[in-house]
This record gives C-alpha cells, structure tokens and sequence, in this order.
C-alpha cells in the first residue's frame, strides 16, 4: 500500500504551524512558528496582528519544510488544515493558503476541527485502543468528548462561560503575571500551598460534564482585593488546585459512566505538569490510563491536522476544496 503524505496547516489563533506526516502517525517534521512574545505586549492575541503574522511566515515555513526534507510540493498527496474554531482573520489565512495549494497541485482537501486535533494528537505518540475520553483543555475551549474512533466524537460536556486556559491567563493579570498565564501559574504554585485557600469548585457536584469557571475567578478577585497581603504561590497553588478538581472529578466520572479505560488530555493546558500529575495519580487508583502528549503536541500544532486528516482521506471522505470558508470542518459529532 502507498505511503501517504500529507501537510498540515494550523493557524487558528497565534501560532502559525505546518507539519509533514506520513500515514497518519509518522511526524517527518512538525515547525511552529510562536507570536507568544509579539501579543505579550498586549496582554493577550490581538487577531488583526495574529492574521498579519501568519500572512507574512506561513509560506516561508512551508518552504523551509520541503527544503530541509528534500521535498516538492507535487511529492505532498494531499492538504489539510484546520478549518475551525479559532479567529477568523487568523484561519482565513491557513484555509486560503491550503486551498490555493491544492487547487494548483490538483491534490485533496480535508479541513479538520481543532478540537478534534487536538484529541487526536496523543496518537502521534501512543498506541491508544478506543472508544476513550477526552479532556481538551486550552485557552478558548473546555470539553469532555467520548471517542469511538479517530473520526467519530460525541461531546458530552463544554464550558458554559470562561474555557479553563482563559481563567488562568485573567487570573495572572489580576497578579501582574503577563502573559501567557499559564507557565506563570504554573510556576508559582509549585512553590505554593494548594490548601491555603479554599476557593469554590464550580459545577463539581452537578449530574452534568458542564463546566464554569467565572464564579472560581471571581472569587480569587475578591480574595486579591480583600488581602493585600497575599502569599502569591498560595493564590497560584490554591487557584489551580480548585480548577483542576473539576477537571479530574468530571473526566474521571465520564469515563466511569460510559466503562472506558483510557483518558486522553490534550490543549495547552494539558502541558501543565500538576495536571497531568494527579490524572496520572488517580488512574492508578481507578485502573485506568492517561494518555498525554509531549509539549509540542499539546500546543497548536499542525502535525495532529496532518495525522487526523489521514483518517479522514482513508474513508474516502470527500474532497473539501468546494465547500465554503469556515465548514463544520471534520468533527462527525454525534
């Protein structure tokens, strides 16, 4: 059987990335380009800058990709990108770019949702049996997802305000942390009590996989404005403690209800260490096991675009270059 290469586009939001994978699982080359330092100094993306960006690196990446693995681009057998969520401005640029190649290449199309990626993408790195459930944590999006194969999802719950990776980068402006605020969080709670202070759950009793993480971050506000003399890592460790309870409760208790035993993490948030700490803790306990993948692939990456779309060109699904900017891009939910 043929190998099948495909590359990947990802410019959802403030990373501009391409990747080349062969069948699915073989990442020949993942590059990502970050604008982490640029929106900095604003405090968080700004998508007019974000879209100017990608506009100016996405093809000198894709040429440094093909130049450093002896590649043409007529050697790529198909394209994928991510077609949604994300800034518009920002994946208009990524969507325009792998339409434009595949037209001119005559090569297919497949547009994959971000969230979808993102729960695939520990099976760059793991040979994960399904059905699974998924814990997608990031800075836009919060879900519980229950997988019975690569391409078919059920979302079971979601975020009802703040996505969790948002939270943290409000909470480390309420603390003049900058941004991003989730390595800052981060860092200082590993110096912190996390039981110091009792900050509220949200949701973690309800008999739902809903999320809501306003309430959580207004009461670290009046904590701030009541105790000026706050210990920094004992609001950071207590902070994060009281977020990732719900996380674990909630996923865990999925995974319970529908008798699954592997658990995939995948977003950002998911590269945080204590995060994938007590997953790791409590499947041990529960026999079950946490499949996560390695930094690089918990960001916004495009060799999960890449490797899901493999799937998707598999099963004959079809060509996407006809279909209009921002389709319900490659996530049968059922």
């Amino acid at each position: 059987m043929k190998d099948l290469f495909i590359l990947g586009i990802e410019t959802s939001c403030d990373e501009t990335a391409v990747a080349l994978v062969k069948n699915g699982k073989i990442v020949i080359d993942n590059f990502l380009y970050s604008q982490v330092k640029k929106h900095s100094e604003f405090g968080g993306v700004v998508p007019e800058i974000a879209a100017r960006m990608h506009l100016e690196i996405i093809m000198p990446l894709i040429e440094k990709l093909l130049k450093k693995n002896n590649l043409q681009l007529r050697d790529i057998d198909a394209i994928a990108v991510t077609g949604e969520p994300g800034l518009i401005g920002a994946l208009l640029i990524g969507v325009t770019v792998a339409k434009s190649l595949a037209y001119a290449l005559n090569k297919p199309l497949i547009t994959i949702n971000h969230i979808s990626a993102h729960l695939f993408a520990a099976n760059l790195e793991y040979d994960i049996i399904y059905p699974v459930i998924g814990l997608i944590v990031s800075g836009g999006h919060t879900l519980i997802i229950k997988s019975d194969y690569y391409t078919e999802y059920s979302i079971l719950g979601s975020t009802l305000d703040d996505a969790v990776g948002e939270t943290f980068d409000k909470v480390a402006k309420m603390l003049d942390l900058g941004y991003p605020g989730g390595p800052k969080i981060e860092k200082y709670a590993e110096q912190g009590n996390a039981c110091a202070i009792n900050f509220p759950r949200p949701l973690i009793k309800e008999n739902n996989y809903n999320f809501s993480f306003s309430g959580l971050k207004t009461a670290v506000l009046y904590y701030l404005n009541e105790n000026k003399n706050y210990n920094i890592n004992d609001v950071c460790a207590s902070f994060q403690s009281a977020a990732f309870d719900v996380l674990l409760e909630k996923t865990f208790r999925a995974a319970d209800e529908y008798n699954i035993k592997n658990i995939i993490l995948g977003g950002g948030v998911a590269a945080n260490k204590r995060l994938r700490c007590i997953f790791e803790e409590k499947s041990k306990k529960c026999e079950k096991k946490i499949f996560a993948p390695s930094m690089i692939y918990c960001l916004d990456n495009a060799a999960m675009v890449a490797g899901l779309a493999h799937y998707f060109l598999s099963a004959n699904q079809p060509n996407d270059f006809d279909l209009a900017f921002n389709p319900t891009a490659r996530m049968n939910v059922k």
